[in-house]
């Protein structure tokens, strides 16, 4: 469920309203814990945070000439979704992130490659969430994707 929006307030204003004050401080908390240098803006109907073209002009491969996705936030229908594509690109990251997770909530982790569903509000481990929003620079989320970019080339190139 994509959400048209312009800025972040639109889109916040545009959700169910019971969760907006729960989106907004899920919002607050990885804005406030991300090392500086990421961009927070809309794209793709989600909220986020991205590493803006002026420090890889590369941009995002999947849609060039757009800033290098980081973070999402969606609210979908039955859940808040988070997106980290650095749990998704890092094993370390990912291994981490799921053994912290029950020391910060008694759910059980509900995840994809990248996407973590929320689906108890009240069950938001905002704790948790700050603590993996400090875990990758900007740098250091440039040097995964072009390692991984490179893989994935290299691999796709083999097979032809």
């Amino acid at each position: 469920m994509q959400i048209p929006a312009d800025s972040v307030a639109d889109y916040i204003s545009k959700i169910p309203e019971e969760r907006q004050e729960v989106f907004k401080k899920l919002f607050d908390t990885i804005n406030d814990n991300l090392p500086k240098g990421f961009q927070q803006g809309t794209s793709y109907g989600m909220v986020g945070w991205a590493v803006p073209l002026e420090m890889y002009p590369a941009g995002y491969h999947c849609t060039p000439g757009s800033p290098l996705p980081f973070i999402s936030l969606a609210s979908q229908k039955n859940f808040i979704a988070l997106y980290h594509m650095g749990i998704y690109a890092d094993p370390e990251l990912l291994d981490w992130f799921v053994a912290e997770y029950p020391k910060y909530s008694t759910r059980k982790l509900d995840m994809g490659k990248s996407c973590i569903r929320f689906k108890k509000m009240e069950d938001i481990p905002f704790e948790l969430i700050a603590e993996v929003s400090k875990k990758m620079t900007v740098e250091d989320w440039i040097n995964l994707y072009e390692t991984q970019f490179k893989k994935q080339k290299e691999s796709v190139s083999k097979k032809k």
